[in-house]
């Protein structure tokens, strides 16, 4: 009975440390990709720099660096959910079983955006900023946050200024936290019926209208329900 016992335990460890490792992989060729394209803006900051110096015209505008967001005034989920118009939703657990493989589908999820529920096998979806059009599917980014996560989700024709805030709240430290901790950011795929939205494991705030007052929603939601999955110890960064 014992070593029945150490051989589950064995290939248990063995699953995991192979999902750390594919997880990892995903995560540096995605900083490898986000390095590039920050070298590319570099570039291209620097030919229009050099245009400008030479006589070319100047009504580009745009610049480098992070979209600010509103400062935070209400850390109280419930305080800050009323004042933004947005909906708390506690769903049921609806399991943790794997997919046969990475190709399989799974389209009965209880929850839009799902919550919890049936999901493709390791490696999950790594944290992260995810580009426009670019985001994993629902059956990889329900294993991530099984693993803790909590997703900021925003619907498809989000305007750029307001991405590109969603990725500046997901660089923000909170409650004794780096930057990033635990935090994706990525456009809905699952034709969910809001603006904006944060997702953990068994639970979601939604908001109807995407406004400065969302953000202290989004803050207060990840405080509180970072980590808080069946297997929300999962480390980060994935590596």
């Amino acid at each position: 009975m014992a070593s029945r016992e150490e051989e589950t335990e064995r290939r248990r460890l063995e699953r995991e440390e192979a999902e750390r490792a594919a997880a990892g992989a995903a995560a540096r060729r995605r900083r490898i990709q986000v390095a590039l394209g920050a070298l590319a803006a570099l570039l291209v900051a620097g030919g229009v720099a050099f245009a400008v110096l030479s006589g070319g015209d100047d009504d580009g505008g745009g610049g480098g660096g992070a979209v600010a967001v509103p400062p935070q005034k209400i850390d109280d989920l419930d305080a800050a959910i009323e004042a933004a118009g947005c909906t708390l939703k506690e769903a049921v657990d609806e399991g943790n079983e794997h997919l046969p493989d990475k190709e399989a589908k799974f389209d009965d999820y209880k929850t839009n955006p799902p919550t919890s529920g049936t999901h493709r096998p390791p490696p999950a979806a790594p944290d992260g900023f995810y580009d426009p059009g670019n985001s994993p599917d629902k059956e990889d980014w329900v294993h991530t946050l099984e693993h803790g996560r909590v997703i900021f989700q925003y619907a498809p024709g989000t305007p750029e200024r307001r991405v590109a805030q969603l990725e500046t709240l997901m660089d923000e430290p909170f409650d004794g936290q780096p930057g990033g901790f635990k935090t994706a950011v990525m456009e809905n795929n699952t034709s969910m019926p809001f603006a904006v939205a944060a997702v953990s494991w068994s639970r979601f705030v939604g908001c109807e209208r995407f406004t400065d007052a969302t953000f202290d929603v989004l803050r207060a939601f990840r405080t509180e329900f970072v980590g808080q999955a069946p297997e929300g110890d999962f480390p980060w960064p994935a590596s």
